[in-house]
């Protein structure tokens, strides 16, 4: 193996381990794509001031993200299916996130369950996703299982009352396990690291529904019940009751435009996340870089404020951070790694960003991540 030295190199490697249709799965949005690629792409247009004879000792990145101390300002995103990317994915990625020092958010469409990770880490706090479903005594008993497993903040995820159409999916016929066609057969031959790290877990179905929904028997009725539980009627009123059931810290995610910050602040969620869904749901959809800062502008005294979509490298962190992110979230990024080396890809994804983060932030002048601002952009730029 060729020593690595990007999330590029992830990605590569990750494409080469994983399944067609579960790398696919990661690596794509929704119609022709242009919102995912812009994720990207508008980080590029950005550029960097870069000052001379600067004292560059004595670098941090520390900071804190809802209150909470990070080693930097990025936390991983929750991501469905993130078990088929790799045996037991989101355990491994818990793991590598705790001895990081930052947040770990478990996605509602786990593999692993909350209780799996809860008892992996130690019980070390994470942050859990909801995805409002209509059967309302199935949200309240998630939300209860979080509680007992002690998670720190409720990320509430408004951008999927419906199912963006991705290609890639419905081609693929995307399901856990993988259906036993004949082009899947063909292609998780040529996956054998994958196939024996399956065969090693009894993680393969959705953690937090199998077992816990009357009625969900079979994979067959999973599929059923899954594609018609996200609530098209999720309000804002919703998020007051969620809210309170919770009890804790809450976390928006999904917010595009001013209207809706504003409304975030009013809902008194402690937190936003500037975000389009990775560009897995409406397409021509503006980036979540190009989005930031207006939502900054207008809330951003009263609400602490993330982003994520397109995260690629540390400088995409610090240029979210000059236009005021408080922090940002990394879901491909994660995933490459995750699916290339396991927990060791995680590890290696967020040392090759926190790395990066640091030298750039030299580069520009700056050794404390907390006094970086728009001074280390080229105006005309952002």
């Amino acid at each position: 193996m060729s020593v690595i030295t990007s999330i590029e190199d992830l990605r590569v490697l990750a494409k080469k381990r994983v399944p067609r249709m579960f790398y696919d799965y990661a690596d794509s949005g929704s119609w022709t794509e242009s919102t995912y690629r812009a994720n990207e792409t508008d980080f590029d247009k950005i550029l960097l001031r870069q000052r001379v004879a600067v004292n560059m000792e004595g670098r941090t990145t520390r900071s804190t993200m809802l209150g909470q101390d990070v080693a930097m300002p990025v936390a991983i995103a929750p991501t469905g299916l993130t078990g088929m990317q790799h045996a037991d994915g989101e355990i491994l990625g818990a793991r590598a996130a705790k001895k990081f020092g930052i947040p770990f958010t478990l996605s509602t469409m786990s593999i692993c369950s909350i209780e799996d990770i809860a008892q992996a880490t130690d019980h070390h706090p994470f942050w859990f996703q909801l995805y409002v479903m209509r059967d309302r005594d199935f949200v309240e008993r998630l939300i209860d299982r979080a509680k007992a497993a002690h998670c720190s903040a409720l990320v509430i995820t408004l951008d999927l009352q419906i199912l963006g159409q991705r290609h890639k999916d419905l081609k693929n016929g995307l399901s856990t396990p993988p259906k036993l066609t004949i082009p899947n057969i063909l292609n998780l031959m040529t996956k054998p690291r994958w196939c024996m790290g399956m065969l090693g877990t009894p993680r393969r179905n959705f953690g937090n529904i199998f077992g816990h929904v009357k009625g969900i028997e079979n994979m067959g009725s999973l599929s059923e019940w899954t594609a018609k539980q996200f609530d098209p009627a999720l309000s804002w009123d919703d998020v007051a009751w969620i809210k309170k059931r919770w009890g804790g810290k809450v976390i928006l995610k999904g917010i595009q435009d001013v209207e809706d910050a504003r409304l975030a602040v009013d809902s008194g969620a402690d937190a936003l996340i500037v975000s389009n869904h990775g560009g897995r749901q409406l397409d021509g959809a503006p980036s979540s870089i190009t989005a930031l800062p207006a939502i900054v502008d207008a809330v951003g005294q009263k609400i602490e404020v993330h982003m994520d979509g397109g995260i690629r490298s540390g400088q995409d962190v610090l240029k979210a951070r000059a236009l005021g992110a408080r922090g940002t979230y990394i879901g491909r990024a994660f995933l490459y790694g995750l699916g290339a080396m396991g927990q060791a890809g995680v590890t290696k994804a967020l040392e090759i960003i926190h790395k990066e983060l640091d030298l750039t932030m030299a580069f520009c002048g700056r050794t404390d991540i907390e006094k970086v601002d728009k001074g280390i952009l080229l105006p005309g730029t952002y």
